[in-house]
């Protein structure tokens, strides 16, 4: 298959970081986790000298999206080296903010094609969006997350991909989910119209479905578009 370029949005707990996986794992993908790859940096012990890493983790602790000048000069620098490796990649819920969208998506058109970036929209009522991630639990190895709305036991102790301990992250709970949706609101979905405007279709889709449902639609228009 081509190299193609998929971006997944979606408010908090709408299924992006699954959903990106799945699509990975089906298409040969490389899944760049903007979330995990942002934590990554930011709770990086060898950069907590850094003035602007220390700042950038109380945002993201807090759950306000960082400072897209930031965000865009990692993220940048890791999807270009994700290219020259000749990767195709997925996206969960990037570009985040107008400013990295304005500043990314002309280097995805450039390095991939403008014909072969396919943006979804994943759907999720609020109620929805806050019962899942104040449920999320990930491994602190591997790092998959549970679906704890599907697994048997009440009370999981171990990753069932690499048997690990599980961990909450720092930024999922209901206080801070709420400030998350209101980020996502307010500062994320602006960039549909963006899109738009580029010449983009944000392929809307209902993702309170079981993933591999949402996976079936997904992969079914990505299929056909081949």
């Amino acid at each position: 298959m081509k190299k193609i370029a998929v971006i997944f949005y979606g408010a908090p707990g709408s299924g992006k970081g699954t959903q990106a996986n799945l699509i990975a794992a089906k298409l040969g993908l490389l899944h760049f986790d903007t979330g995990k790859f942002c934590e990554s940096v930011v709770h990086d012990p060898a950069r907590q000298k850094e003035k602007v890493v220390r700042r950038e983790r109380k945002l993201f602790d807090a759950g306000i999206l960082m400072t897209p000048s930031f965000v865009l000069r990692e993220v940048s620098g890791a999807v270009k080296r994700i290219a020259q490796a000749d990767w195709g990649v997925v996206f969960s819920g990037s570009p985040r903010t107008m400013y990295e969208a304005e500043g990314l998506m002309p280097i995805l058109e450039r390095l991939y094609g403008k014909k072969s970036i396919v943006i979804f929209s994943l759907s999720v009522p609020e109620r929805v969006s806050i019962a899942r991630n104040s449920a999320r639990i990930l491994c602190s190895v591997c790092k998959a997350p549970l679906l704890t709305a599907y697994y048997p036991s009440k009370n999981p102790k171990h990753c069932p991909i690499c048997a690990g301990p599980f961990y909450r992250r720092t930024l999922d709970n209901p206080k801070t989910i709420k400030v998350r949706l209101k980020e996502y609101h307010d500062r994320t979905k602006p960039i549909f119209g963006f899109m738009k405007k580029r010449g983009y279709t944000v392929r809307a889709v209902e993702a309170t479905r079981p993933p591999h449902k949402v996976f079936a639609s997904v992969y079914g228009y990505l299929k056909n578009a081949r």
